[in-house]
């Protein structure tokens, strides 16, 4: 189910949204300020947020600019009363991939909100089968790989750990959603099995394991992969 993020201070506001968004298949999660709404853009894999500007703690501008710091690369549309000029274009070049202007109508926010999840959808089908990091090429449907032409050994839960990364590429990925994704969260694991896991894909995607290039340490986040 498509995971997707309101933040929004009006509770009535939040209530339709929210209604009208999950008669439609998707799931909420709705933060009412920016800080909390940041928090759990840092924290959790949604598919999309939709960031009102005007809000409590924090702005939805620099939610957006923060989000995007941090590497987030999660689709942001932005709802607002302002309607200058200026304001869609700061929204725009602070990485929103759309705006809208309230008040506005419930077939437009569903119409926007699809479009931008078909663009996203589109631009990354089909590539969760199969991944290109420099010399190593890697197969998530037959589960093979090979490095410079070279097969190469990978157990079926370091494939599974790659894919979730290559599929959130140039994102942050938190040490719990590796857990949640990848593991089911095991209550006998800790986040310490994801940075056993990386030690050894490091040892086998990277040309320096000691200097990764692909597989970056987010201090106090969790990980990157660059792609």
């Amino acid at each position: 189910m498509t995971k997707i993020l309101l933040v929004e201070d009006e509770p009535k506001m939040q209530q339709v949204i929210k209604d009208n968004l999950e008669l439609e298949g998707f799931k909420i999660d709705i933060a009412a300020d920016g800080k909390t709404g940041l928090q759990k853009i840092l924290d959790n894999t949604y598919s999309l947020v939709l960031l009102d500007v005007m809000l409590p703690q924090m702005s939805g501008f620099d939610v957006c600019k923060k989000a995007r710091e941090k590497g987030i690369a999660t689709p942001v549309i932005f709802l607002t009363a302002k309607g200058e000029e200026i304001d869609k274009v700061l929204g725009l070049e602070l990485g929103a991939d759309d705006y809208i202007t309230k008040p506005f109508g419930v077939r437009e926010l569903l119409a926007r909100t699809k479009a931008v999840l078909r663009r996203v959808e589109g631009s990354t089908t089909g590539s969760a089968e199969k991944m290109t990091l420099g010399s190593v090429e890697i197969d998530f449907k037959t589960y093979t790989a090979k490095k410079a032409g070279v097969a190469l050994q990978m157990t079926p839960k370091e494939f599974e750990l790659l894919k979730f990364l290559w599929q959130h590429r140039n994102q942050s990925v938190s040490r719990d959603q590796l857990l949640t994704n990848v593991w089911g969260y095991d209550d006998s694991l800790s986040t310490r099995t994801i940075d056993n896991f990386i030690l050894k894909l490091r040892q086998k995607v990277e040309d320096n394991p000691a200097k990764p290039r692909f597989i970056i340490t987010l201090h106090g986040l969790g990980y990157k992969l660059i792609a």
